[in-house]
């Protein structure tokens, strides 16, 4: 695999296929702003049109965001009923099941068959897989980063996201190096640092221009969720997003100058870790 640029940056936006209005604001921040790439939702409703909008974009590198919580499943609940909840969908305890995840094999096995649907389906869609992350960074779990290595492979994954920031509590320290020994002896792609945990739903204009003002070497990626102005929140869990100051954030002027300023190298990950056989 070969090496990225000294300094390089990834500008990802999640959700995409969530609702219409993420879809606009990803279309709108990849052809007139800074966004580099995003992560489909592929069992959301506005999945296929968000499909459609990447088919007319090729520049815009599009990965699976996993969805193993707080969200849709792509299976019908039938089919793993240990992961849903009454309502078919996934909870959003993530500790209760993290444990079930690791002690029950029934469980385990369901969490197979899921993660490998939404592969599927994303290879249905025909886009080429730039990256894959999990929502709300479950794939920071061993069972599920094993499964997601082992299955992902089979698709053609060749990146992922580490999710480390700078503010990450030194508790968490520790694990975030095992999970990148683990992506590195499977010979996965990723990211050196993130900039999105600590500001979720609220990397405005000024956040933005905090984090590029101090990149560090290597790969960054920053992590976004735009989405245009409405009347109703995008879904329950994100009613306090400012996803309209997150969009305007992309569109800014002052935002592309800091990026030219820092003399990064942009795109998403097939663009910055060049595959087998392709120049860097």
């Amino acid at each position: 695999m070969a090496l990225p640029a000294q300094r390089a940056l990834i500008i990802t936006a999640d959700d995409f296929g969530l609702h219409e209005r993420v879809n606009r604001a990803v279309e709108r921040a990849h052809r007139q702003g800074v966004l580099t790439a995003a992560s489909l939702m592929v069992g959301a409703p506005a999945a296929p049109e968000a499909v459609a909008i990447a088919r007319q974009m090729p520049s815009l590198r599009v990965g699976l965001h996993l969805v193993l919580a707080d969200g849709a499943p792509t299976l019908r609940p039938a089919a793993i009923p240990d992961l849903v909840d009454s309502q078919g969908r996934f909870g959003d305890d993530m500790v209760r099941d993290g444990v079930r995840f690791f002690f029950l094999p029934a469980v385990r096995r369901q969490l197979a068959l899921e993660i490998r649907a939404q592969f599927e389906a994303f290879a249905a869609t025909g886009l080429p897989l730039d990256h894959v992350n999990t929502h709300k960074h479950f794939h920071l779990h061993p069972t599920v980063l094993s499964l997601i290595v082992k299955i992902g492979r089979e698709f053609g994954m060749r990146a992922m996201r580490l999710p480390f920031e700078a503010q990450a509590p030194v508790w968490l320290r520790p694990w975030i190096a095992l999970v990148c020994k683990r992506l590195d002896r499977a010979g996965i792609a990723h990211n050196d640092y993130v900039a999105g945990i600590a500001h979720t739903g609220r990397m405005d204009e000024q956040v933005m221009l905090q984090v590029l003002g101090q990149l560090p070497p290597g790969v960054g990626e920053i992590y976004c969720h735009p989405a245009e102005s409405g009347h109703e929140a995008i879904s329950s869990g994100m009613r306090d997003y400012r996803h309209d100051d997150e969009l305007a954030a992309l569109l800014s002027p002052r935002v592309a100058d800091a990026i030219r300023s820092a003399g990064v190298r942009r795109g998403g990950f097939a663009d910055i870790f060049a595959s087998p056989g392709r120049p860097s």
